[in-house]
């Protein structure tokens, strides 16, 4: 072990010996005078004081071409006590052809853009990143080198208007929006970005160039800020919530209030909690018909665990839909009693997380959750008698996250991810140690990790997990090595979520890419991926794999995609026969797909995606097309629609058990998704949405098999239990939002949903949509009310 990590020292000093990009340096200059956010910029130290950031180069497509002279864009910073302000001229020689759709908040449409990154440390590693369109719509985010986070929303004012010459913005900042050290000058990371939408066409103020794998490392730099002393970061957000639900047997209508809270503890750090929470108008999940060995994995639409996250999001061993999901156990019945009752989710008591990173680059995330006491009701078939049993007892869940950053680009990680049940219930407890070393001009990279699990219930386990992973990630030509083990016992699913152990694989990606347009193409990119995966007790391949794939951009912005997935080798699938040590033979494989979307800055825009697989099994093949189009109507109102449809003939899955013998199916399937969405926008603080999605599914089986022990099949013409289904689910959200206060919203939902399903196949769309729609639908309208209070305005008020 003590090699090992002299190995990572090694790399570490190896790689640092790289330079930086070339900076561009901005001066900020204080301000005594009030700044009136208006989108005109003439106050007196605008005119006379600001300085001036201007030469912007392209981004995107031609990196490094400057910006033409009658596109010239002009960035002045000033700042005080309380925020930073930025004034942008955008000049433009046809602004009436500036694109300007209405959107939500984050939702970025076809507008033109202008953004500010900002990071407080100048470290490389984390952007505060505020957009602007020319329709004055707001969009943020929390941005590393490998994602936005645009569920993080900061309060912060901006205006755009658009004028004879163009269009201009101004935006400030407050420095509760931001995290920074406390020294007495600042110097921050800083860069701007212009999008010209109808060119397709991006700009920066210092270069990004495209051939370095990485973006926030390239920043200019912001100086002069000096002396400052920011406010107390401390918000209250209360929230009161009404809802009225109904279906075909009850009527229930609820009133909700409670509490969330943001307190700045330092500059660095901030806590987050919720005291009674309410998630009832977050997005509905998208229930399937699903007959894979694994559960479902749901996406989280929480605000408060997908907002500023992306800490707890290191190492991939948290699933925050664990927290207040399905419960952990089901009740033990006699032979004569049911299950009446039985919660499909747990209720949250309440939840808190502080993050943050200090000025030496350490990274410190805890996250703490409570969840409530659950029963189920089983009632006695025969005497009627009722009793309730523990299914979840009160839980605590947290998540403890140390991520020391330096070298600009570079980390070394520990994550802990604890749960722990009342009683006698099972506990768990996952920890991963992660590095990510990178040149300084991200050339190369070297990553990997460790992963322990400790299990505490009946029958005491423990597993680990790791990888290594070396790329080269810059230039035309790029390409990664990657190696993972999985030990059999390895299991972090109380608190995560992981479907398969018990491997280990080798993995190659090698692709070819252009960094300017050429003649033909705005972007090319063409991949080739390589891996197998075997089995650690038998040294069976589990999968192995070819995929090349061509990702292109014409010079007319339409954007194409095709690929092949070759599987040459006879493999095993350890999963699908749902006992341990027991395994499905696989055959040989290949498939393709093509996808095409068209300009989406076209007012109508259609997108088209083919794929196709075939067996090397008689009569066995999978084909499926999605279509998508998008009518613009004007900038207040559009409307998308996607309809998905996969076929499979004679696919082969587990159906059940016969005795000790385990039952495979030879069925049919199909499933179609339709979705739906639609956006007025009144305004850009008002906006009405809509949402619908119609999913049906059947598998019909035609025969049924015997696994024997080798993986192979044989004929079973003695189980004749019926095993098809039939599945339909409907969703409808209608919302109207008025954001009539900075952070505070008000909202109105109906929903409206159903779902449908039997082990009779029906095969006809129109008597499906009747059987949904005849079902048990359930209706709910809301109206939820929150408000955003600054204790600064409080405290000067007093």
């Amino acid at each position: 072990m003590p090699k090992f990590y002299c190995y990572i020292l090694l790399f570490s000093v190896l790689f640092s010996l790289d330079t930086y990009c070339q900076k561009k340096t901005l001066f900020a200059k204080s301000t005594t005078e009030t700044i009136i956010i208006d989108g005109k910029a003439n106050e007196q130290a605008w005119i006379t004081n600001a300085n001036i950031a201007n030469d912007f180069i392209m981004f995107e497509p031609d990196n490094g071409k400057p910006i033409n002279e009658n596109k010239k864009t002009e960035v002045k910073v000033l700042y005080d006590n309380e925020a930073i302000y930025i004034s942008a001229i955008l000049y433009d020689n046809e602004p009436d052809k500036i694109q300007k759709e209405i959107t939500n908040r984050d939702v970025f449409g076809v507008s033109d853009h202008f953004s500010v990154s900002i990071n407080g440390f100048n470290d490389g590693q984390q952007d505060f990143r505020f957009f602007v369109s020319a329709a004055n719509v707001q969009m943020d985010c929390l941005a590393t080198e490998a994602s936005e986070d645009f569920s993080w929303d900061a309060i912060w004012e901006s205006k755009a208007t658009i004028t004879s010459f163009g269009w201009a913005v101004e935006m400030k900042i407050p420095y509760a929006a931001l995290r920074f050290t406390n020294a007495p000058k600042q110097t921050w990371g800083l860069n701007f970005m212009r999008e010209i939408k109808r060119d397709v066409q991006k700009y920066t103020w210092n270069h990004v160039n495209t051939k370095i794998g990485a973006v926030i490392t390239q920043a200019g730099k912001l100086e002069g800020i000096e002396n400052i002393k920011p406010p107390v970061r401390l918000f209250f957000i209360p929230y009161i919530s009404a809802y009225y639900q109904e279906d075909d047997y009850t009527a229930d209508r609820t009133l909700k209030g409670g509490l969330d809270i943001k307190y700045g503890i330092n500059d660095s750090f901030t806590l987050d909690a919720i005291l009674i929470p309410d998630f009832g108008q977050t997005k509905f999940d998208n229930a399937i018909l699903n007959l894979e060995p694994f559960e479902q994995r749901l996406d989280e639409n929480r605000p408060f665990f997908t907002e500023g996250t992306n800490l707890f999001n290191i190492g991939n061993i948290f699933y925050s839909r664990r927290i207040g999901g399905a419960p952990s156990s089901y009740p033990n019945v006699a032979a004569d009693e049911e299950v009446t009752n039985y919660a499909s989710s747990v209720d949250l008591i309440n939840a808190v997380k502080v993050s943050g990173r200090t000025e030496k680059g350490l990274g410190i995330g805890f996250l703490n959750a409570i969840t409530e006491k659950t029963y189920a009701t089983i009632e006695n078939t025969v005497t009627e008698e009722r009793r309730k049993e523990v299914i979840e007892p009160l839980t605590n869940y947290n998540v403890l996250v140390l991520d020391q950053r330096f070298n600009q680009n570079s980390s070394v990680s520990f994550v802990n991810t604890n749960t722990t049940r009342n009683g006698s219930f099972r506990d768990a407890n996952v920890s991963a140690l992660l590095f990510d070393l990178s040149t300084k001009a991200n050339s190369y990279n070297l990553y990997g990790d460790f992963k322990y699990s400790a299990i505490n219930t009946t029958e005491d386990y423990d597993g680990f997990k790791s990888s290594i992973n070396f790329a080269k990630t810059s230039g035309k030509y790029r390409y990664s090595f990657s190696g993972r083990y999985t030990s059999k016992s390895y299991d972090n699913n109380d608190l995560g979520i992981n479907f398969y152990t018990n491997f280990y694989n080798l993995y190659s990606n090698l692709s070819y890419r252009i960094v300017n347009p050429t003649k033909n193409f705005n972007t090319f990119k063409f991949q080739n991926e390589f891996s197998v995966l075997y089995d650690n007790t038998t040294g069976k391949l589990q999968e192995g794999y070819y995929k090349p794939t061509i990702k292109a951009t014409s010079k007319r912005n339409h954007y194409y995609e095709f690929g092949l997935d070759i599987k040459p080798f006879e493999a095993y699938d350890f999963y699908e026969p749902r006992v341990d040590g027991r395994y499905l033979q696989l055959p040989r494989s290949i498939g393709e797909y093509l996808g095409v979307e068209f300009n989406r800055n076209n007012a109508f825009t259609f997108d088209f995606t083919q794929s196709i697989t075939k067996y090397d099994q008689e009569g066995r093949i999978n084909y499926g097309i999605a279509i998508g189009p998008k009518y613009r109507v004007n900038d207040k109102f559009s409307i998308y629609l996607v309809a998905d449809y996969l076929h499979k003939t004679n696919d082969l899955g587990w159906v059940g058990f016969e005795n000790s013998n385990i039952i495979i199916g030879k069925r049919n399937r199909e499933i179609l998704q339709n979705d739906l969405t639609g956006k007025y926008a009144i305004n850009n603080k008002m906006t009405l949405n809509l949402t619908a999605r119609y999913y049906w599914s059947y598998s019909d089986n035609k025969a049924f098999f015997t696994l024997q022990d080798n993986g192979e099949l044989s004929q079973n013409s003695t189980y004749i239990l019926n095993r098809n289904r039939n599945f339909n689910s409907w969703n409808l959200d209608f919302s109207y939002s008025w954001w009539f206060a900075p952070g505070s919203e008000l909202s109105i939902l109906y929903r409206n949903y159903a779902q449908e399903g039997s082990s009779n196949v029906e095969k006809r769309l129109n008597t499906n949509l009747k059987n949904v729609f005849e079902s048990n639908m359930t209706n709910i309208l809301s109206v939820s009310v929150r408000y955003f209070i600054d204790y600064n305005v409080i405290k000067h008020k007093f």
